[in-house]
């Protein structure tokens, strides 16, 4: 997936499901998105973070 793709992904479950979405990339390099609450890897891996309760 690309930067702008998961963005654009992260972005959308954020506002639907409104939870924090974790932008992380994989150790192969691949970016993936998942919910900050199920997030346990490496934060030198997090790419961003998108709260929707975030000013």
């Amino acid at each position: 997936m690309s930067l702008n793709d998961a963005h654009a992904f992260a972005f959308s479950l954020a506002t639907t499901l409104m939870a924090a979405i974790i932008i992380f990339q994989a150790g192969d390099g691949t970016l993936s998105v998942t919910l900050a609450s199920e997030y346990d890897g490496d934060t030198a891996a997090i790419v961003h973070e998108i709260d929707p309760f975030a000013p």
